[in-house]
């Protein structure tokens, strides 16, 4: 018997809802996580603590005279920024500027006393952990103390400034801190929720290798699929309609047998 075309469109429509429900269902589950939630909440802000600002007034050393003895340190080709900062108790100046080592340009960082110019070493371990105790809005002990110099693309951490300090706190939200060690700033604080929200983004977003591809190809492909899987389940609607198969509103005519 040969197979119509409304066979192979419903053959079709069947396999590719077969293949795609599951990701759809991803999507949906994600969807509804991401309109539940409160990005403030998911960002942290809930368990972190106002940065203190700068008193007034204060003797601050002049910028030049620190951007004299950082080129007696290393060549200095052009300024990236320079800010005031209040890292603990003490206003520090963060440079961050462009030197050529072995014919590269590369962007770095240093930190000096901005009330005596000197130039001060990155962050060490005790001062990370005292300011992720101050940024954390609730007192818990401090875990584990862990120095990042590398991580990979799907670490939490990941597309952020290194070498940087992770402080992990005994806290039922599993709370981590990350201070970047040359920056002397508070990158981000990852919880259990942000985990949640983060692994359900990157099934949103179908980008199993960085999270963060929005443009990959397998999310176009799959949205593709989509488009057909809908587009066909369309073209079944309409042509088994009886009205299109020439039934009429009253059904098929029916053969009437003399008695």
């Amino acid at each position: 018997m040969k197979k119509n075309r409304r066979y192979y469109i419903r053959k079709s429509h069947r396999y590719l809802g077969a293949i795609l429900g599951i990701q759809f269902l991803l999507w949906t589950v994600g969807g509804l996580y991401f309109s539940w939630s409160s990005l403030d909440e998911i960002h942290g802000d809930h368990l972190t603590q106002p940065a203190p600002g700068i008193p007034f007034p204060t003797q601050l050393a002049s910028p030049q005279h620190v951007l004299t003895k950082l080129q007696q340190l290393q060549p200095v080709d052009s300024l990236h920024s320079l800010q005031l900062l209040q890292v603990l108790d003490s206003p520090v100046y963060q440079i961050r500027y462009y030197t050529t080592i072995h014919g590269d340009a590369i962007t770095k960082t240093q930190l000096a006393w901005a009330t005596t110019g000197a130039l001060r070493p990155a962050i060490s371990r005790s001062e990370a952990v005292e300011i992720a105790q101050h940024v954390f809005s609730e007192a818990s002990p401090v875990e584990q103390v862990e120095y990042l110099e590398a991580v990979g693309s799907h670490h939490e951490y990941r597309s952020k400034p290194l070498p940087a300090w992770v402080i992990t706190f005994h806290h039922p939200s599993q709370v981590s801190v990350y201070v970047a060690a040359e920056l002397g700033t508070l990158q981000s604080i990852r919880h259990q929720a942000w985990r949640t929200f983060d692994f359900l983004w990157m099934l949103h977003t179908m980008d199993y290798s960085s999270r963060d591809n929005f443009n990959n190809w397998l999310l176009r492909s799959f949205a593709l699929l989509g488009l057909v899987t809908i587009l066909s389940g369309f073209i079944l609607y309409y042509i088994s309609s009886p009205t299109v198969r020439g039934l009429g509103k009253r059904g098929p005519i029916k053969k009437i047998t003399s008695l």
